[in-house]
């Protein structure tokens, strides 16, 4: 995962890039980086931030930077934004997204004679690696084109040069950039998250279409290629990843959350005392739960916010681990003796879930416990992000080999909600995570309430296509 934010300005940009940046904290814990352009010069400042919050590792270099244009990034996968000499002249690169083929491609950029300067995770660098592939281009355009050609996944890019900034939309639209202009003009930036506009004074303009690349300068912006006809655009983004007050292709990620509580609340029938989502993301498919149902919201989970990210974020188990445990603190006066149902956003692995949060309810003394996922079960690795990497880490595919006593290569009957094996499965997890009961969203109810059409949607995690 990981989130950027660029900044154009006919004064000194650095406060909106480094609150910008900041404002994607929710999509990485791994890494940070601001990159500035003033009068010719690049200079950048790239930390670890899994130990540390954004703000308090970049808080020194951003009082000391100075720039009319900048580019910052949060990302889990490589250091960056870079500062790199091409055919095009001296540019500040950052990319987010995921590239399966990145060793191959890798590869043969060696064997033809080329280097690689930069390591992360024991691997080649992934923004280097975009850079390279942009840089086989006539132009910088014709660079991301090609590079877009010759992944396999997703990547969105921001490339700032003495021009302005290069900002690529990966080219099925998976993954959002939006742009903003400040009040009075003069000032323009983009980002994944149109959320950290408001609070700096700009307003979100325009979405920026599948495969689409837009140059915004100081005196504006330029479409230099067109978006593409068709848009796959990740249906995860309103369900869990986005920042409840933004919104996607302008839909609001809060409205989108509420009617999937909305769907979920028509097709259940469970008696309970009242209606609770796991923070953060969870709460807002509460509230639509419970504006449906007509049962009370409650808080029986606080989250301590200081220094505790998202549990689903961090790359190792242990650390997601410990981040489960620490965030989240139970309040007993509110789970004894009470029937609840709890709404989450996903079951991707479910440790976290049984283990620690289920745990804590029981511990306190909760009558019954009754969950509610606002998405259908995932079935299948996203293949476009890092997130969820092999078929071994989900849920679902522990219930299937556990119910088939083996590893299957057709799943179909465990697509479909009506067909026993899915009802098998379901069960199974159910007993696993040790709850009352267990009901998924209808994918038909998710698509609805996200309100686009599903062939605009990429529900490659659910149906494997």
């Amino acid at each position: 995962m990981g989130g950027m934010f660029g900044v154009v300005a006919k004064d000194d940009c650095v406060k909106s890039l480094f609150y910008g940046t900041d404002y994607h904290s929710h999509l990485g814990t791994e890494n940070g980086g601001l990159a500035v352009w003033n009068e010719g010069e690049f200079s950048n400042h790239i930390h670890s931030i899994s130990q540390a919050q954004f703000k308090s590792r970049f808080v020194s270099d951003y009082r000391d930077m100075v720039g009319t244009m900048g580019i910052g990034v949060i990302d889990d996968d490589s250091p960056q934004p870079l500062i790199v000499r091409s055919r095009f002249g001296i540019c500040a690169i950052a990319a987010t997204g995921l590239i399966r083929n990145k060793a191959a491609l890798a590869e043969k950029i060696l064997a033809e004679g080329g280097s690689f300067s930069e390591v992360a995770g024991g691997g080649v660098n992934s923004v280097e690696l975009v850079a390279k592939l942009i840089n086989k281009g006539d132009t910088i355009v014709d660079g991301i084109e090609k590079m877009q050609g010759m992944i396999e996944g997703s990547v969105c890019a921001l490339i700032m040069t003495d021009e302005g900034i290069y900002a690529a939309r990966d080219k099925y639209g998976r993954f959002p950039l939006v742009i903003g202009e400040k009040s009075g003009g003069g000032s323009f930036c983009v980002a994944e998250e149109a959320s950290s506009f408001a609070n700096l004074g700009f307003e979100a303009v325009r979405f920026l279409g599948p495969g689409e690349i837009t140059l915004i300068t100081k005196d504006g912006l330029k479409i230099l290629r067109a978006e593409r006809g068709e848009r796959q655009v990740c249906a995860f983004l309103w369900i869990y990843t986005g920042y409840p007050a933004s919104s996607y292709e302008g839909i609001s990620v809060e409205v989108a959350r509420e009617k999937c509580g909305r769907a979920m609340a028509r097709r259940d029938n469970v008696d309970a005392d009242f209606v609770t989502g796991i923070p953060d993301s969870g709460v807002g498919h509460a509230i639509g739960y419970a504006m449906e149902s007509g049962l009370p919201f409650r808080r029986p989970l606080v989250k301590y916010t200081p220094g505790y990210g998202r549990s689903y974020t961090p790359p190792s188990q242990d650390i997601r681990d410990l981040v489960a445990t620490m965030k989240l603190n139970a309040v007993r006066d509110v789970i004894v003796g009470n029937r609840m149902i709890v709404c989450d956003d996903s079951i991707v692995r479910g440790t976290q879930l049984k283990n620690f949060t289920i745990k804590k309810l029981w511990d306190n003394g909760a009558k019954e416990i009754h969950i509610r996922p606002a998405c259908p079960p995932l079935m299948f690795p996203c293949i476009f992000a890092s997130s969820t990497r092999s078929t071994s880490e989900l849920a679902t595919h522990r219930a299937i080999r556990a119910i088939e006593g083996r590893d299957i290569d057709d799943y179909s009957p465990y697509l479909d909600r009506e067909s026993a094996k899915y009802q098998e499965m379901i069960e199974w997890i159910r007993k696993d995570l040790n709850v009352t009961s267990l009901k998924y969203q209808d994918i038909d109810d998710m698509v609805a309430a996200i309100g686009l059409p599903a062939k605009d949607l990429c529900l490659h995690c659910w149906r494997g296509r």
